[in-house]
């Protein structure tokens, strides 16, 4: 069962123009559970936010175990040679 602890909140009047707007248009039951639907959300952008630096260090990784680096002028160097003369 999940505790419910009050809180203050200091915000900016626009802001709370906005979330009194949404609940007498109806949108919200109230302005808690406005705040309660913004926090949701931070907390679901920051948990994806982690997986995506996991998934950066895992490609990170990856290339590290891949071998060496070539240099890409080099390559593209010798596709010229063995094509050029092709296309002609």
């Amino acid at each position: 069962m999940n505790t419910v602890k009050e809180l203050r909140v200091a915000l900016p009047t626009d802001l709370i123009a906005m979330l009194d707007s949404a609940v007498e248009t109806g949108e919200y039951a109230s302005s808690s559970e406005i705040i309660h639907e913004a926090l949701w959300n931070w907390k679901l952008k920051r948990k994806a936010e982690s997986l995506e630096i996991d998934e950066l260090r895992k490609l990170i990784q990856d290339g590290i175990n891949s071998g060496p680096s070539v240099d890409a002028e080099h390559v593209f160097s010798r596709l010229r040679e063995k094509y050029e003369p092709s296309a002609k």
